[in-house]
């Protein structure tokens, strides 16, 4: 699929199958996370895998708001450091790549950011150094997923050389 087709069709699901993941599509996801972008090239992001039920569990324990996690196939805890200005942008980059990845393989996700860090830091080793930014959970989804959008028009939400100025004629 291509890109335009993955962003058109890429929908969030917080409840999977139980069909496995296979390790070349962990694989993948993990190869975009590591190929994205980075605020100076710092490269600053680790990414730790989660695909044993229980540490699925404790995952979905050691959030606010991320429970459905304990049902998905692997999750992804992707952590940033901190003194970087930039860290949470980088974060959010790596999750897109990350998505549109698992998306191409027939792979739905869903993210969180309720994230108790104390207790993520213990329970996933994570160094002090850094934070749990975002978790991101994947897998199959449970039905079929459709691909419709409810959004805005383009005319509602991008304007043309100040804000509120219809977009109009647009020039190449």
């Amino acid at each position: 699929m291509n890109v335009t087709e993955a962003v058109k069709t890429k929908l969030d699901s917080r409840e999977f199958s139980d069909r496995p993941v296979g390790p070349e599509i962990k694989r993948a996801v993990l190869e975009a996370a590591r190929l994205t972008q980075s605020g100076v090239n710092s490269q600053h992001w680790r990414f730790v895998l989660v695909q044993n039920p229980k540490s699925l569990a404790t995952l979905a324990a050691d959030s606010t708001s991320g429970s459905w996690v304990a049902g998905a196939n692997f999750a992804v805890v992707v952590c940033t450091d901190p003194s970087k200005g930039f860290h949470v942008l980088d974060a959010g980059r790596v999750v897109q790549d990350m998505e549109l990845t698992a998306w191409d393989h027939g792979v739905t996700s869903r993210i969180y950011t309720g994230i108790k860090q104390p207790e993520m830091k213990r329970d996933f080793g994570i160094p002090e150094s850094l934070n749990a930014t975002v978790v991101v959970g994947f897998g199959y989804p449970k039905r079929k997923i459709l691909g419709r959008k409810d959004r805005k028009p383009l005319s509602e939400v991008a304007f043309l050389e100040r804000f509120g100025n219809p977009l109009g004629g647009l020039s190449g």
